[in-house]
């Protein structure tokens, strides 16, 4: 892959095998949206009087179980000693990757992604989903953009991803808003960088990179969100375009 002219790399497959293709030291930010392991808690479809039940599930990849401590290695390995690593994360995760990745960065911090419309409480009983998280690591020296004192808060706010943009076919229940994806990559990259997904989904890491005239290497493993994704990446106009 090092030796290749390149700008965009889309491969569908098991990202523990295609990881490995990832020559050492390549990649400039790790920027990911792995699965949750909330699947398994879902209630399922909740009955609403007079109307459609609410759909409450994820999807099947969900409730299978995910290890963080699986990735960590090769993680660490295809990241340049001056590339950070972005990690969106649930509350049930993030000691986990806290517990994996802290002591092999100089420095971790988190984001908070406050969702403006989440799906209301039906029952009224506890508090709205409204929040995830984007674990960050990174070392001295590290590639790094600052915005702003006011922009930089660790603390983003954008609507959850609503149509026309979220794809109605695949539906992806964690598809991310574009504009999320921008202001990371923005600050963690530089143009010509190398911005890597080995859960890319339906690709909304890989639109964010290329628009903002980034390399991508995006795997995903779902045959439909990688065709999606595929399409999707290609109907645009960016200016890198080279699939290999």
């Amino acid at each position: 892959m090092n030796n290749r002219p390149w700008n965009k790399v889309l491969l569908h497959g098991d990202s523990h095998e295609l990881i490995k293709k990832i020559p050492d030291k390549f990649v400039d930010f790790l920027f990911t949206d792995p699965p949750y392991n909330i699947g398994k808690h879902s209630t399922g479809n909740i009955p609403l009087p007079g109307r459609t039940p609410m759909n409450n599930d994820v999807a099947d990849w969900d409730h299978i179980d995910f290890n963080p401590e699986e990735w960590v290695e090769d993680f660490i390995r295809v990241l340049k000693p001056t590339g950070n690593l972005f990690i969106f994360t649930s509350y049930n995760m993030i000691g986990r990757w806290y517990s994996c990745l802290d002591h092999l960065f100089d420095t971790s911090q988190f984001i908070v992604w406050h969702k403006t419309n989440p799906a209301p409480k039906i029952f009224k009983a506890g508090f709205l989903n409204s929040c995830e998280m984007i674990f960050c690591c990174w070392n001295k020296r590290h590639t790094w953009n600052f915005i702003s004192q006011q922009e930089m808060h660790n603390f983003v706010e954008s609507p959850i991803c609503m149509r026309p943009e979220r794809l109605n076919s695949p539906k992806h229940p964690a598809q991310k808003p574009v504009s999320i994806l921008k202001k990371m990559i923005t600050i963690a990259t530089n143009p010509g960088d190398i911005v890597f997904d080995p859960f890319m989904g339906v690709g909304s890491s890989g639109a964010a990179a290329l628009a903002l005239g980034r390399k991508y290497i995006g795997f995903e493993i779902d045959r439909s969100y990688f065709d999606a994704a595929y399409n999707r990446l290609n109907e645009n106009d960016y200016t890198t375009r080279n699939t290999i």
